[in-house]
């Protein structure tokens, strides 16, 4: 397969998208990431909107980290710019869509997979579970490809075809009714390659990741097998050439010869909801990053701050609870003012206790509070957090945005004071209780909301000073974190 011939201001790309949710847009987009790099090509996958669990497919199905696309987080020209900063020199972008085409935040459409394929200029690739269907397959198409100027749809592949009578009936109706070729017709897979999870596709638990790398190659055998990958490609490199962005993401960058400071981060399968551009940033600022483990028990070293990102701590409660020189040490960090951020499954770690399936296991502690897990979602959706209480992380009175996605609730011990009161923009996010969020103690912030740091710019910057501060007041080498 060619590699790209296009200057690299031409950013071969193309946007996949579904008629719906569980469509099968994210085994197409998948496939043909790993499609494409099998044959030599480098691909850099994107999801849109606020996600971890798709983007870690993307990116080992592309071989690179995927990145996030988010109309609620930036502005057009910030998510161009986003955009052309990880696509330069890529021979091809992917981007999947979420839900349906059109659907966004409200009834205008806002933040939709439309409105980023129109931001970027993308070709849409549209999959349509075709499951039950023929002729109304034609109508959807005509009027998904009818419902908004300025999206292009440049081509579908069907999903849940079933014999090749029903699978030719199918594109004899929409190449009959429309102008949109089809491109590829998938059988009914049985089992689905990647069953869904509570949060999504499941991944990191239950033994799905341990089979990831041989789940995404037979997804790319599958487009190989009834998909035009060439003519995909092609359709790609013909993406209307882009103007060049301003840097949407530059935070000021670290000093040389300023003192760097030592922030660890857990990314093990118990925690690893991290976008890249919050480490990113903490790098530019001046951090030196160090990535832990929960899970293992070999001892940390000696640090000047700690990350707690999200994740799946329940499903390793009993393994975390067991490790007791992690929680010490954590303990042991706060307790000397060491600055600690933590977002949801990060948070849940610094609580009494994580309760799940009838059985609780002991944490870190450091808040009068338990999680306990349940079987639906507690915490959904985009906010705008206000500051209410004085911090280290955050500005009194100040706004920033975020997103929560969690399926445990805070059980409080008492009254606490929180820091954030959250606006709701969609779904039904509640933080800690009552639209209220944000622990504080010290040098600590726990919170169930997730931040994207450049909608955020100040954090890093916050962050790296505390972390440096702290170090400078300990005034002592580096040693191994012991539990106390």
């Amino acid at each position: 397969m060619e590699k790209n011939p296009a200057p690299q201001s031409a950013f071969p790309r193309l946007l996949i998208a579904g008629s719906g949710g569980s469509t099968g847009k994210t085994l197409v987009a998948l496939g043909l990431g790993r499609f494409f790099a099998d044959r030599g090509l480098t691909v850099q996958a994107f999801k849109k909107g606020p996600d971890y669990i798709d983007t870690a497919w993307l990116s080992l199905a592309a071989g690179r980290v995927a990145r996030n696309l988010d109309l609620y987080f930036l502005d057009s020209p910030e998510l161009r710019g986003v955009f052309q900063r990880a696509a330069t020199g890529m021979d091809l972008s992917l981007i999947e869509g979420n839900r349906g085409l059109y659907d966004g935040r409200d009834n205008s459409g806002s933040c939709s997979t439309a409105e980023v394929a129109r931001v970027v200029a993308a070709p849409v690739i549209l999959v349509l579970n075709a499951a039950k269907m023929t002729r109304t397959a034609a109508a959807l198409v005509s009027g998904l490809a009818g419902f908004e100027a300025d999206v292009n749809i440049a081509g579908v592949v069907l999903n849940r075809v079933g014999a090749q009578r029903h699978s030719n009936a199918v594109i004899a109706a929409i190449e009959r009714h429309t102008d949109i070729p089809v491109l590829g017709a998938l059988p009914r897979l049985n089992p689905v390659p990647i069953p869904e999870g509570s949060m999504g596709l499941a991944t990191r638990h239950g033994g799905i990741w341990e089979r990831a790398e041989e789940i995404v190659e037979r997804l790319a055998r599958l487009m190989a097998e009834h998909v035009d990958c060439e003519r995909l490609l092609e359709i790609g490199r013909s993406a209307p050439t882009m103007p060049l962005a301003a840097e949407s993401f530059s935070p000021a960058p670290f000093v040389a010869g300023a003192e760097r400071a030592c922030i660890g981060y857990v990314r093990d399968h118990a925690l690893w909801f991290y976008y890249p551009e919050n480490l990113e940033a903490l790098a530019n600022a001046g951090a030196e990053l160090v990535q832990l483990s929960l899970l293992s028990p070999e001892a940390w070293p000696e640090l000047d701050g700690l990350y707690l990102g999200g994740g799946f701590p329940e499903y390793f409660s009993e393994r975390i609870a067991g490790n007791t020189a992690h929680l010490a040490a954590i303990r042991g960090l706060a307790g000397l003012g060491a600055p600690i951020y933590a977002e949801c499954g990060g948070a849940m770690l610094l609580m009494e206790s994580i309760a799940i399936d009838g059985a609780a296991y002991a944490m870190a502690g450091l808040f009068a509070s338990s999680s306990v897990c349940e079987a639906k979602p507690q915490g959904l959706g985009y906010v705008t957090a206000r500051v209410v209480a004085d911090n280290p992380f955050y500005k009194k009175g100040e706004y920033f945005k975020g997103h929560e996605f969690h399926y445990s609730r805070c059980v409080l011990r008492g009254s606490a004071d929180l820091a954030l009161e959250l606006e709701n923009h969609s779904g039904s996010a509640t933080g800690m209780g009552q639209g209220r969020d944000g622990f504080i103690k010290g040098n600590v912030f726990a919170c169930y909301t997730h931040i994207y740091a450049p909608a955020v710019p100040h954090w890093a910057a916050n962050f790296v000073r505390l972390a440096r501060e702290f170090r400078q007041r300990r005034g002592v080498p580096r040693a191994s974190i012991t539990a106390e």
